[in-house]
């Protein structure tokens, strides 16, 4: 049957869909020895799909783990700049694995990754809506600022809103005033610490704590684990 080349590139483990849709517009796709372009379509089983000249790999076990990626890694599988990347954490791992969505370098926490594409596109698409809690240690005027995070706000030219706001009793550190619980649906870029320097605080640390039904635990940092067959079908079911 037909899809659109970056579906099937996703699905077959080579990139993200994202990431398969430059490779297309790069020129680094054919199918039946003609250049791809976006939008195209192709059947895996009957046309001769190449990246870089070489066959699209074969289908390969689906694998879902959940990484607690430190500070000071970048979510990507490589980079150009030379910095540490998330894929040097899972690198006993078999198969090439993406990672879903983004956590900035100076944040930590629960991070899905996947071989999945077609799954990881649904997870990061924004319009599905899933709700990603962050544990935040923050300064400032936590009164003034708590009635300006449960309000909306503009961020790149639309409404966020929080979904909750909570002030948590514990864990609180040296240099900090508050340690929030902020949990958020559209998946903004930098989202929550935008949201908090909008309020006036000052973040020292960001942790992201679950991700729809998946909860990070005590998972040690740079640590991971594979997905339960019930924590993959929560994630499905979303």
């Amino acid at each position: 049957m037909a899809e659109r080349l970056q579906k099937i590139l996703s699905g077959r483990g080579v990139s993200s869909r994202r990431a398969a849709e430059d490779m297309i517009a790069a020129g680094r796709v054919t199918v039946n020895g003609k250049t791809a372009r976006i939008g195209d379509s192709a059947d895996p089983e009957r046309d001769d799909i190449r990246i870089d000249g070489a066959p699209l790999p074969p289908e390969e076990g689906r694998r879902y783990i959940m990484l607690n990626k430190p500070r000071g890694y970048v979510t990507t599988m490589s980079d150009e700049r030379g910095r540490k990347t998330v894929a040097e954490l899972v690198s006993d791992c078999p198969e090439r694995l993406y990672p879903v969505g983004r956590l900035d370098m100076d944040s930590d926490g629960l991070l899905i990754m996947t071989n999945d594409g077609e799954l990881a596109h649904r997870l990061a698409h924004p319009s599905h809506g899933i709700e990603k809690t962050y544990r935040v240690m923050v300064s400032g005027d936590i009164k003034s600022a708590l009635p300006v995070l449960k309000a909306p706000m503009e961020l790149d030219g639309g409404e966020v809103r929080a979904k909750r706001v909570e002030i948590a009793r514990s864990g609180q550190t040296p240099g900090t005033d508050a340690a929030l619980m902020i949990t958020v649906a559209e998946g903004r870029n930098r989202q929550v610490r935008r949201m908090c320097e909008t309020a006036g605080l000052r973040v020292a640390r960001l942790t992201r704590v679950s991700e729809g039904a998946l909860r990070l635990g005590g998972l040690k940092p740079g640590g991971w684990r594979e997905l339960t067959p019930e924590e993959i079908k929560s994630l499905a079911k979303q």
